[in-house]
């Protein structure tokens, strides 16, 4: 699909051979050349914002948007970008969004900044997150009709995420699933456990490294439940290394050592495959570095 912003519109040059003038609100028809959710459509028509004219479309769907997080500089790792999607490398430290209005130093606070820096006046729209300490690849769509169609994907389960993690001890096996429910744990706020009561949660795990005092285990989820990897991993009775929530040490390692290293997912509009990677960060590879020699 072949197309052009000018400002805050999208244009579509269409073939002569498919040209037709297209009536008020045409969605079904709009629908057979691009990606379109019929609710997000349906209010661009009625707003005036889709326009049929000289054998093209044209959509509004770049507005302009306040940013609603304060914008914070910082040096921010920018893996993939383009018109409707972001991918950075989260550091450890930060939340991905803030817990109030007024919190700052999250990685939201940051990816206002750039956007602002850069002169896109987009919004912030994370599609997963990470945990404060976790570090890797966050995804951001940078318009509404982006976002409509990546939280679907999610939801559909057609964004493939991939973590490595640092865990303890000594796996029997080197392959394997882990299903289990997921409900909060009511003696610690913040806390997760395996409940029969809890969410449906998925996890898939591969040892890639056994070695003496843990494994470099690469980990995909089926389900996205808060503290999934930590709780799975723990309740196999294989804690994260530096994770003392779910009973890991944090003698070699002073946060989780879990690390989203692979994103895949299909580019919402061209619908072709994205595939990012964020390198293990310094400490995580110096860990790495150090259980592997001993």
């Amino acid at each position: 699909m072949t197309w052009s912003r000018d400002g805050e519109w999208m244009e579509l040059p269409l073939p002569n051979e498919q040209w037709k003038p297209l009536k008020p609100g045409a969605v079904e028809e709009l629908a057979t050349y691009l990606p379109v959710p019929r609710k997000f459509f349906l209010r661009l028509a009625s707003q005036g914002l889709i326009r049929t004219d000289n054998h093209k479309i044209q959509l509004k769907v770049f507005p302009q948007e306040k940013a609603v997080f304060k914008p914070e500089s910082y040096q921010l790792d920018v893996i993939f970008e383009d018109e409707f999607t972001l991918v950075v490398n989260k550091p450890a430290g930060k939340s991905v969004h803030p817990a109030e209005a007024s919190q700052g130093g999250t990685l939201a606070n940051a990816v206002a900044y750039y956007y602002e820096a850069t002169g896109q006046a987009c919004s912030v729209r994370h599609i997963h997150r990470l945990d404060k300490d976790t570090t890797g690849v966050v995804l951001y769509a940078k318009n509404e009709w982006a976002h409509v169609l990546l939280d679907e994907a999610m939801r559909e389960k057609q964004i493939d995420r991939r973590y490595i993690a640092l865990a303890h001890g000594i796996f029997k096996e080197k392959e394997g699933w882990i299903d289990e429910p997921i409900a909060k744990d009511r003696h610690e706020p913040g806390k997760r456990r395996v409940a029969p009561n809890g969410d449906q949660a998925l996890t898939h795990y591969r040892v890639l490294q056994q070695m003496k005092a843990g494994a470099l285990v690469e980990v995909e989820l089926e389900t996205g439940r808060t503290h999934q990897i930590r709780v799975h991993l723990s309740h196999l009775g294989h804690p994260l290394i530096g994770d003392t929530l779910y009973g890991g040490s944090s003698r070699l390692f002073e946060r989780q050592a879990l690390h989203g290293e692979r994103l895949i997912y299909k580019h919402p509009i061209t619908q072709n495959e994205v595939v990012v990677h964020a390198p293990y960060p310094l400490d995580f590879k110096t860990l790495l570095d150090q259980m592997s020699r001993n």
